[in-house]
């Protein structure tokens, strides 16, 4: 795996010894990963060409970054912490915006929202993504804490179109479905354009974006592995690995002092902003 997962050398100890979940990683500090997470789904062909072609323009992430925003990490809060009824509400409004999602004559790969390949694809890049942060933020995981966060992550998933017998049945299973996977990561011109506008915050006002831009490159390629890094086209040295590692060495040392309602309040306040608008009948996506 040492192209397609980020290698890291020095992180923080682990806080404790009791049973995790992927629940765990919601800290605000893992959205510092989500540009990158963006990077990966996308690199996947029929991933990467369905967001771009999209005709659903409410869910632009070009013309409404916000509001997709939102959508993304409502999704993971439903994911994490969310109810049964919760997820089959969210499941429902997702599935009404993918029907409109799938390819035309002039697409260059055929692709369709509702493939379950391409749904356990982004699921599996979603539980990379926070299992990356949780180990930077709360310290590597022994065997069987890592069984424990896989096996809780599989709403992530299935809170969409994924069973449950499609995900690989153990950590290891895992692993080597996402080797597999990465051999298909491929980025053309096109999808790279698309994200290169997204890393450097193109959607947003000019002003607002240029403290913030070097900030999230940064952070946008440190999250990302090899192959993906190689796919968009970006580069890496040791000297910003070093400097990747010792800011997180820093954040989890913070986060560590951090009461649960700080870290994971924001989630717990989309979820809560999710079931309002399912009482309203309002749009969740």
């Amino acid at each position: 795996m040492s192209r397609t997962r980020i290698h890291v050398t020095r992180r923080t100890a682990r806080w404790d010894d009791e049973p995790v979940r992927v629940a765990d990683a919601m800290d605000f500090w893992s959205f510092a990963a989500g540009a990158a997470n963006v990077v990966m789904q996308l690199s996947r062909p029929g991933v990467g060409h369905g967001v771009v072609e999209s005709k659903v323009d409410s869910g632009n992430l070009m013309k409404h970054p916000w509001k997709r925003a939102r959508t993304t990490f409502s999704y993971l809060a439903v994911a994490a912490f969310g109810t049964d009824a919760d997820r089959t509400a969210f499941r429902a409004a997702v599935d009404g915006v993918h029907r409109h999602v799938k390819s035309g004559p002039s697409s260059p790969v055929r692709y369709h929202a509702f493939d379950r390949d391409l749904q356990m694809w982004v699921a599996a890049c979603l539980f990379v993504g926070l299992e990356d942060t949780y180990q930077l933020l709360r310290g590597e995981m022994t065997p069987e804490q890592s069984e424990q966060f896989y096996r809780s992550g599989w709403p992530l998933g299935t809170t969409l179109q994924v069973t449950e017998d499609q995900w690989p049945a153990t950590r290891a299973d895992f692993d080597r479905y996402w080797d597999t996977a990465c051999e298909q990561v491929a980025v053309d011109d096109v999808v790279r354009a698309y994200l290169t506008d997204l890393i450097n915050l193109r959607m947003i006002n000019p002003l607002l974006a240029l403290p913030f831009r070097p900030l999230l490159k940064f952070l946008t390629v440190g999250f990302l592995a090899p192959v993906f890094r190689d796919a968009l086209g970006v580069t890496w040295g040791p000297v910003r690995q070093r400097l990747f590692e010792r800011l997180f060495l820093t954040v989890a040392f913070v986060n560590r002092f951090l009461p649960p309602f700080v870290r994971q309040g924001a989630s717990h306040v989309l979820l809560a902003d999710v079931r309002q608008r399912v009482r309203r009948h309002r749009e969740l996506v």
